[in-house]
């Protein structure tokens, strides 16, 4: 039911007139449509953008730094890696050796030293270290190669010899077995081997053996690590 304008007379649903003056009645106004939501996909790998969608672009690969500044990160990774200094120490000794580090050059084969005022580190080229440094025997006429290092700090030093031999990774192995006897442990696969043993709570040393006929000539590689921590408990 609606009301006529003019006379106030009611006037049932679906008529056009006023039954009483003849006024016509005004059309009720049309119905808002109903909103329905539309939603956007999210852009996936398999599936293009919409329109409008801006692209994400990979970021630009760092640039490299010089070589100066790889050798101190390297020097302080490995001191960390190490344990031979806290972590609480980290930041100071950056700062000292990138104020006070000493690179003495390029030596016989290739070996380069560094001075820090943390300690010194030479490596690179086929550095002649002794059995002493070692802590064990080098294996009978193996053959020096690159990756010598040596480092040494108040906290205590590491010394790592690299060598090739022609003999294959089991007598490489037997002949570690001997030298450490029952205490030392090892790892034993196809194509290496790695025994460590401990001498005493400050001291160890680590002998990696691989042999693949794709490296090295076929050679079987040595590698000898020794540690000494300095810093007692």
């Amino acid at each position: 039911m609606s009301a006529c304008a003019k006379c106030n007379t009611e006037v049932p649903a679906g008529s056009q007139f006023c039954s009483v003056c003849g006024t016509p009645v005004a059309a009720a106004p049309p119905a808002a449509p109903a909103f329905t939501p539309v939603s956007v996909p999210t852009p996936t790998a398999s599936a293009p953008p919409p329109p409008g969608y801006a692209p994400q672009y990979a970021a630009a690969p760092p640039t490299s730094g010089n070589s100066a500044l790889k050798i101190i990160l390297i020097i302080v990774a490995i001191f960390v890696g190490l344990g031979i200094i806290g972590v609480g120490a980290v930041g100071f000794m950056a700062w000292r050796v990138a104020h006070a580090i000493h690179v003495n050059g390029t030596g016989p084969n290739g070996q380069v030293s560094i001075s820090t005022p943390g300690g010194s580190f030479s490596a690179g080229g086929s550095s002649s270290v002794t059995a002493d440094d070692l802590g064990t025997d080098i294996y009978p006429g193996a053959q020096s190669t690159e990756g010598s290092m040596r480092i040494n700090t108040p906290g205590g030093s590491v010394v790592t010899g690299v060598y090739l031999t022609s003999d294959s990774k089991d007598a490489v192995r037997d002949f570690y077995k001997g030298k450490f006897g029952n205490d030392a442990s090892l790892y034993d696969t196809d194509n290496g081997a790695v025994l460590s043993v401990n001498k005493g709570d400050q001291e160890s040393v680590m002998v990696t053996v691989s042999a693949k006929q794709s490296e090295n000539d076929g050679k079987t590689k040595i590698v000898i690590v020794h540690s000494k921590n300095k810093k007692t408990s």
